[in-house]
């Protein structure tokens, strides 16, 4: 039996979406930087897909895209926290 009470297995959306929010973030201007010192590499090729309005490589677009990849971590943990923290709580019953 677990000694873990539900309480302690809830997860806040707020922590979790801007961790993911600022992970993403961070990545984004990571692969903007490989793919600076990189050039020939087609690096920018995903984010031009995923990330609306964002065209390689202007100082406006950067900030654009940091913003859309912080939205995005931001909205995984809006969506995902409510439904781990559901399961958490219920899920071990239907198991």
């Amino acid at each position: 039996m677990s000694t873990m009470s539900a309480d302690s297995k809830r997860l806040s959306v707020m922590s979790v979406g801007i961790s993911l929010g600022l992970f993403l973030a961070i990545s984004f201007a990571l692969c903007i930087a490989l793919a600076l010192v990189v050039p020939d590499a087609d690096l920018h090729r995903p984010w031009l897909q995923f990330l609306p309005g964002f065209s390689w490589l202007t100082w406006p677009s950067f900030f654009l895209g940091l913003c859309e990849s912080f939205a995005y971590g931001l909205y995984a943990g809006i969506v995902f926290v409510p439904l781990y923290n559901f399961f958490a709580r219920v899920g071990a019953h239907w198991w």
